[in-house]
């Protein structure tokens, strides 16, 4: 079973922003369209992103006129004084632009975006021309998919057609994402793989694992790792 990639959850509408956008049409578009960045373009490849906290040190620093930070400040600092007397995208603009390709898979995306604690990723292709944006609300959409569709894929996907399990042997409960399964396979081993396939399954918070089985077969598989 295939997980979804970010080119299907992806926002593929982006509100973007020329390398020359003024400071002031650059506030403006993050107020006219509800959104806390955008990446700027120069001839038309993303080369920056321009977000809220790129855009506050000019209040922060009363627009460069406050004292710079000292020698011993960070480079953070350093680079929001900078950032206080930009007139242009240009200047304020944070770069490079953290990307991802549109055929990564959704559960990288968001270890990325854990990773480098952003609220958004820019989707470019392999030319580095920009498709798309994924943000954390898009990756969470993954987990209001219907309850019924999760149960149907688990028991004809997970259990008919991987395990080959008749799936009217097999009792699969879906209650806000929280699954439960009861029944009988023939190997222990079926058992895990059962649970491990519905764990990953897109949209599935917890598993209740009550499968039962009628031969232990990973005891044998252990002992033979073990003693050779």
């Amino acid at each position: 079973m295939r997980e979804p990639t970010v080119a299907s959850l992806m926002t593929r509408e982006v509100i973007t922003a020329d390398v020359e956008c003024s400071f002031k049409e650059l506030v403006r578009l993050l107020e006219d369209n509800k959104v806390s960045a955008v990446p700027v373009l120069d001839g038309g490849y993303p080369v920056g992103v321009v977000s809220e906290a790129d855009l506050m040190p000019k209040e922060e620093f009363r627009g460069g006129t406050e004292d710079a930070p000292g020698v011993f400040a960070g480079r953070a600092a350093k680079h929001r004084w900078e950032q206080a007397s930009g007139v242009i995208a240009r200047d304020v603009m944070t770069s490079p632009v953290r990307s991802v390709p549109p055929g990564l898979a959704a559960s990288a995306a968001a270890r990325e975006l854990a990773v480098a604690g952003v609220r958004r990723l820019f989707v470019m292709d392999s030319d580095g021309a920009l498709v798309g944006v994924l943000s954390r609300r898009d990756l969470l959409k993954l987990f209001v998919r219907d309850d019924g569709e999760l149960r149907t894929t688990i028991r004809d996907e997970i259990f008919g057609r991987v395990l080959w399990v008749d799936p009217n042997t097999i009792d699969v409960e879906v209650i806000d994402g929280v699954v439960t399964m009861r029944g009988r396979l023939e190997r222990q081993s079926e058992v895990e793989i059962a649970e491990h396939l519905v764990r990953v399954l897109p949209g599935v918070v917890d598993v209740h694992n009550h499968l039962r089985c009628g031969w232990n077969d990973t005891t044998h598989t252990r002992q033979t790792e073990i003693f050779g």
